[in-house]
């Protein structure tokens, strides 16, 4: 997610030509929309928490490579970046929900691990996203932060519990 997020900024000015105006408009656009993804997630994970850790780095995978296709037209690109910011903004909600349900007498030292794992996340992915537009343009960048986010998606299936904790399984311990 980092490695394309970080980018984003000399992506619209380089490839999709956008002043700075219509840059924050659709920066502006983009966290609308991760602010109503947030405020819809909840609904989503109590439905199943698997899926969403499942199918949203898969739905962000594919808007990477969406923008590779169609990212120089500005309506595309601010299209696919408000559904970025729609799943991506809310996600980590999700990976919280998760920690809560994995580790529910240890979130504390679970919290402390997830923080270090986003910060070394946000440093990796940035720095290696400059280094792929660097070598190879945003077209790299995007297609390496697809890949991650595959990988990411098969992650959540891995780590993700198939179905929410019950009543009977927190008397149980």
């Amino acid at each position: 997610q980092f490695s394309l997020f970080t980018y984003l900024r000399p992506f619209l000015e380089q490839v999709v030509h956008l002043n700075a105006s219509a840059l924050s408009f659709v920066l502006l656009a983009m966290g609308v929309a991760g602010l109503v993804g947030t405020a819809l997630i909840g609904r989503v994970i109590g439905k199943s928490l698997r899926r969403v850790l499942i199918a949203a780095p898969l739905l962000m995978a594919a808007t990477a490579l969406a923008l590779l296709v169609a990212g120089a037209s500005a309506l595309a690109a601010a299209i696919l970046l408000m559904a970025w910011g729609l799943v991506g903004t809310a996600l980590p909600v999700a990976w919280w929900t998760w920690l809560a349900r994995t580790l529910p007498d240890d979130t504390d030292a679970g919290g402390g691990l997830m923080v270090a794992v986003i910060q070394l996340a946000i440093t990796l992915g940035a720095a290696g996203g400059g280094l792929l537009f660097d070598a190879g343009g945003y077209r790299a960048t995007f297609a390496a932060s697809a890949a991650l986010l595959v990988a990411a998606a098969l992650a959540g299936a891995f780590s993700a519990p198939r179905s929410p904790p019950t009543q009977r399984d927190a008397h149980a311990t």
